[in-house]
């Protein structure tokens, strides 16, 4: 029975009831069915990859679990981070969180979630969000250079990771560290079918532009390198591409600097192109077979991408050099050997590449050493793996997961106990398998399986994997946890899966049958030193740092610690540091193999759980009681189940809950009353307190359900009763109030007709039967004479601009009312026009044009109305000299004025007199007096003039005229409104037709053969008296500034 009621399954599998490898495997499908991925054993959670994005993560349940203990919302892996983070703030408790789990169960997922979760609940401010923002941008990075899809997995991590994030007094994170251990590093020359090396090679050929590319000298075809397996080198759901660019993105804000990314893509490239070194047989001189290049253009272009000469490469590839204190000898390599040499150097490139990485991530990430800090590892590492052919790299693993198996049950039993010492109640001894026996069969550092392996790898003379097998057949025959076929022989055993080259181990999780084809090579995992010294002398700082033993000034004879050894002493740092903190454990697993959501494979299950050692963990929490709870919780919890704690208890919690303990009569031997908390030995107990607690919650359901009943339904009758006599009291008055209005009406219509009879009857007597129509005849029109002398007396004066005039007083009288007034008006205009001169009328037309022609149009024509039109602003009439520019024309000037004229060819102005008759337009010289242009009117075709306030206007002549070979004319006039409406009038007389004006800001005109496009255009400062500019745009435009 789970213990909140909405949940599915049982949550915590240490409540489980019967309990059982049928029974937990039942529990975790119908909890996964439902989507509930995540299971408790206690403290511990389990986590069932889900295949899909779920909606429980995110801003909106980081904030519910951070505000809940353990066990209060479902089970949840923020629920696991909330806990470890706050023991590590509020109790200074360095804690770990230990993820394990195969290939492909979620783990690097639920590692991200914990530093998520960590990340948003931490503190903020400016430096501890660039830290949190380097600590989460570590991710992206080491999942490109150490994550490959496999058969299993599409992200699947292929080296172990263990972070330490450090925090300050108050929670702030202030960096951390990063250990990574053994990358799998025969993944960068060998990949099985459907798998893909690791994620950057293919991230960099599909994200990168072609101009890295060129400096990188690759190609973007996956299919060229023989390192790639381009089978699969697109996966769905993964956008390389856009990887690559987070990658970038990530190392720059990690603190890498632009140089160092170049260097670490070259060194990158590099391990490509090693892969398209082909080697083919050779003979030397003395007819010893050798190998050489087949061909050398991937040599050299290595070399020129790291700064290395093609021959020195060259030669370290084809040869190796053994040097003993006495002498040196240099020996041809094979092309089997020249093989191992190159994908050896192309491993070892990428793994030192990885360990730089991690180096560079840690250097931007270390605290200083100076600060005291809390400590919270995060572990994610391989889970217990059995495979078809299990290897070297299997061994490795699965002894990592016996050590954290150990560390496991010690600590679980551990805080156990510690926790019955702290409450004062007596501790049982558990019953649990060691798997200490195991571990030393391993580890041990004269008699382990590793001790043997590394000195067979040191011993003189023929070894082989064939003398590895036979000295631990030799050493462990009587070893209960270890197999071969020769120590089933001696038993008189027959088991046709065991081969003749491999042996198994009894780990806690199951037998694992091991292959020690290869353990020889990958244990010594050698480079030969012509090789590292080879990349020393290479011109790449990066590449050059990553073989410091290539340098002959630290020349050692001294043979390298075996990749077993390696990570023997990681592995015992690694439990040194978990032994020092408080541990919380994730277990991943797997649901199928096909990475199909919804899909759940008992038996996959079933062997994860095995290996994950879930059925032991449960035996193990509950061996001595199964469920222990605080006192006050317990009491909130439960106190509906007695009648004296039941609605309210004041006393103490312990005191409460031996009350309830004490009605419900439960076996004092099932039971424990620590100091803070109550102990329950069974689940069936809990389960009882749960049914009782279950059937109370109907009880108290239906009496608030009654009593709830009872009162909305007395409050619903009460609120009715008061709405109904509401309803009523307004229905009444309302008719009453209707009925009266009725009666009062009837009674008015009945008084209205006797008063009408009535007076009827009376003026009968004194009037005759027309008198009605004569008396509404003399109404009117004694109205009508009194509206009329009242207008009579109140008339406007004569002057024309006066627009006052008496309303009519009644609204019979409008329409006469606005005719009168527009006599008046007429009158009076008629009045106005006798009195003046025929030269104030002429006047009054030429305004009323330029009304008609500029009014709303051009910007200076308001500027224009007051002013008086002269005609004459050179003094025409007193200068006889100008008055000869006319010459026999006859008639007056109508407009005599200066104006300047563009020029045609560079748009610069010069000064002409203008002079407007009744049948020409006549431009002359300003200093010369003499005519320069004389146009008839008949041969102006057109006017253009701008919206401004200037006095720029074009002359349109027509092609036809003497003078349209020439051009228009572009002139600027300080009076183009009335010049331009006295030539519109000189036009109409002259030609008896309307001359065309257009107001415009854009117009074009003819000068001589080509047409100019004019633009005119408002500078700054425009208004007042407006200055122009004009300025040629090409051969074919002039620009006009106004300004």
């Amino acid at each position: 029975m789970p213990l909140l009621e909405d949940s599915v399954g049982v949550e915590d599998l240490v409540l489980l009831e019967p309990l059982g490898q049928e029974s937990l495997l039942k529990n975790l499908q119908i909890r996964f069915e439902k989507k509930e991925i995540y299971t408790y054993i206690g403290n511990v959670v389990i986590s069932v990859n889900p295949y899909q994005q779920l909606p429980i993560y995110g801003p909106e349940f980081i904030a519910k679990y951070r505000d809940y203990t353990f066990y209060e919302l479902k089970p949840h892996i923020y629920a696991l981070a909330n806990v470890a983070y706050q023991s590590l703030k509020d109790q200074e408790r360095d804690q770990c969180i230990l993820i394990t789990g195969e290939s492909g169960a979620g783990k690097t997922e639920a590692s991200k979630l914990v530093m998520s979760y960590v990340a948003a609940v931490c503190g903020k401010g400016e430096q501890v969000n660039s830290v949190k923002e380097q600590l989460l941008q570590s991710n992206p990075v080491l999942e490109a250079f150490g994550n490959a899809k496999t058969i299993r997995n599409n992200n699947s991590s292929r080296f172990g990771k263990y972070m330490d994030i450090e925090f300050d007094f108050k929670g702030c994170p202030l960096g951390g560290v990063i250990t990574n251990y053994l990358l799998e590093k025969s993944r960068v020359v060998k990949q099985l079918k459907r798998e893909r090396n690791f994620h950057i090679f293919y991230q960099l050929l599909a994200g990168a532009d072609a101009q890295l590319l060129k400096a990188l000298k690759l190609e973007r075809e996956t299919s060229l390198y023989a390192y790639l397996n381009w089978e699969a080198s697109r996966v769905d759901g993964i956008d390389d591409a856009s990887n690559f660019r987070a990658v970038q993105s990530a190392m720059t804000v990690i603190g890498f600097s632009d140089e160092e990314i170049r260097q670490v893509l070259e060194v990158t490239a590099v391990v490509l192109k090693l892969g398209n070194v082909e080697l083919s047989d050779e003979f030397q001189a003395d007819r010893i077979l050798a190998s050489g290049i087949h061909d050398g253009q991937g040599v050299q272009e290595i070399g020129e991408l790291v700064g290395l000469s093609a021959e020195e490469l060259e030669s370290a590839l084809r040869s190796r050099t053994v040097e003993t204190t006495k002498e040196k000898v240099v020996t041809a390599l094979t092309i089997i050997q020249a093989q191992y040499a190159r994908d050896a150097l192309a491993k070892n490139i990428y793994s030192r590449l990885f360990n730089w990485i991690v180096y560079r991530i840690n250097e931007s990430i270390k605290v200083g050493a100076g600060e005291k800090k809390k400590v919270m590892g995060v572990l994610d590492i391989y889970g217990f793996e059995i495979l078809q052919d299990n290897s070297f790299e299997q061994f490795v693993i699965n002894y990592c997961n016996e050590k954290l198996q150990q560390v496991f049950i010690e600590m679980t039993l551990k805080e156990e106990q510690e926790e019955y010492k702290r409450e004062g109640i007596p501790w049982t001894k558990v019953e649990y398998f060691d798997n200490s026996i195991i571990c030393n069969l391993i580890e041990h550092n004269q008699r382990g399986i590793l001790a043997m392996l590394d000195e067979e790898c040191l011993r003189p003379g023929v070894v082989s994997d064939s003398t590895f097998l036979a000295k631990l057949n030799q050493l462990f025959s009587q070893h209960e946890h270890y197999e071969s076929k020769v120590t089933q022989n001696a038993q008189h055993q027959y088991d046709h899966t065991m081969g003749l080259s491999c042996f198994r181990i009894c780990h806690y999780a199951g037998k694992v049958t091991y292959n020690v084809t290869s353990f020889i090579d990958k244990n010594n995992d050698l480079l030969y030193r012509d090789l590292s010294q080879a990349m020393w002398k290479a011109q790449h700082p990066l590449l050059q740092s990553l073989f410091p033993e290539g340098d002959p000034k630290q020349v050692s004879l001294k043979r390298p610690p075996t990749a077993g050894a390696q990570f023997k002493n990681s592995v015992a740092i690694l439990m040194k540091n978990l032994y020092s903190k408080n541990p919380n454990y994730i277990r991943c697993i797997k649901p199928n193999e096909h990475q199909q959501h919804g899909q759940f494979s008992s038996e996959l299950v079933a062997n994860q759980a095995l290996y994950l050692g879930l059925l032991e963990n449960v035996r193990v929490r509950r061996a001595g009681y199964a469920y222990r709870q605080g006192y006050g919780p317990f009491l909130e919890r439960y106190r509906m189940l007695g009648r004296s704690t039941w609605p309210h208890w004041k006393e103490g919690a312990r005191e409460g809950v031996e009350k309830i303990i004490g009605e419900l009569s439960v076996a004092s031997e099932e039971l424990a009353f620590g100091k803070t908390k109550i102990f329950i030995r069974n689940p069936k107990t809990l389960f009882y307190l749960e049914e009782q607690r279950r059937l109370r919650l109907q009880q108290l359901a239906t009496l608030i359900q009654k009593t709830y009943r009872g009162w909305r339904c007395r409050t619903s009758y009460q609120l009715m009763r008061k709405s109904q006599i509401l309803i009523s009291s307004w229905f009444r008055g309302n008719m009453q109030k209707q009925r009266y209005r009725k009666i009062r009406a009837s009674a008015l219509l009945i008084q209205a007709f006797v008063r009408g009879w009535k007076a009827r009857k009376n003026y009968r007597k004194y009037f005759r039967s027309g008198a009605a129509r004569t008396l509404a005849d003399f109404i009117y029109r004694s109205i009508t004479q009194k509206f009329l002398l009242g207008l009579k007396n109140s008339l406007p004066s004569i002057t024309i601009l006066d627009n006052k005039w008496p309303p009519a007083p009644y609204k019979c009288f409008n329409t006469a009312n606005q005719e009168l007034r527009r006599l008046c008006h007429q009158w009076k205009c008629k009045k106005f026009r006798d009195q003046l001169s025929p030269e104030q009328v002429q006047v009054l037309k030429e305004k009323l044009c330029a009304s008609e022609l500029f009014k709303g149009k051009k910007a200076s024509y308001p500027q224009s109305v007051p002013v008086q039109f002269r005609g004459d602003y050179i003094g025409l009439q007193g200068n006889p000299k100008l008055q000869k520019l006319k010459g026999g024309e006859k008639g007056p000037v109508l407009m005599a004025e200066t104006v300047k004229k563009i020029n045609r060819g560079n748009g610069k102005t010069s000064s002409r007199i203008l002079l407007l008759t009744k049948e020409h337009v006549i431009l002359t010289d300003a200093k010369k007096s003499r005519a320069k242009s004389v146009i008839g009117l008949d041969s102006v075709a057109e006017v253009s003039v701008t919206s401004l306030s200037d006095g720029l206007f074009s002359l349109h002549l027509t092609e036809m005229s003497s003078m349209g070979s020439k051009g228009d004319f572009l002139l600027i006039s300080d009076h183009v409104v009335e010049l331009l409406t006295k030539m519109y009038r000189a036009v109409l007389d002259a030609t008896q037709r309307e001359l065309p004006v257009t107001v415009t800001e854009k117009f074009s005109v003819k000068f001589k053969e080509n047409i100019v496009a004019v633009k005119v255009i408002q500078g700054p400062g425009g208004g007042g008296n407006s200055q122009l500019s004009c300025k040629k745009k090409g051969s074919h435009g002039l620009e006009v500034t106004v300004k």
